[in-house]
């Protein structure tokens, strides 16, 4: 992993603040988790993800990964 492919990531992040994503977690042993969320905020080390709850009940979720993550695949990222 390269600097300028963490640096490409961070700028690709940066440029859909706001915008409305559908993200696959992997959480390991072929467990994967998918949600719908807005990019809320992006910091150098991290960026952050609101995902809305799925009832009244449950409330949204602030969600935070690295941007390595994005780059080992843990987390894939489409907008919507």
């Amino acid at each position: 992993m390269r600097q300028e492919d963490i640096d490409k990531v961070r700028a690709s992040v940066g440029r859909q603040l706001g915008s409305k994503v559908l993200i696959k977690l992997n959480k390991g042993r072929h467990k994967i988790d998918v949600a719908e969320g807005i990019i809320k905020e992006a910091y150098p080390s991290i960026f952050v993800i609101e995902v809305e709850g799925d009832t009244t009940e449950e409330p949204s979720k602030m969600l935070s990964f690295s941007y390595t993550d994005v780059l080992t695949k843990d987390v894939r990222m489409k907008l919507c």
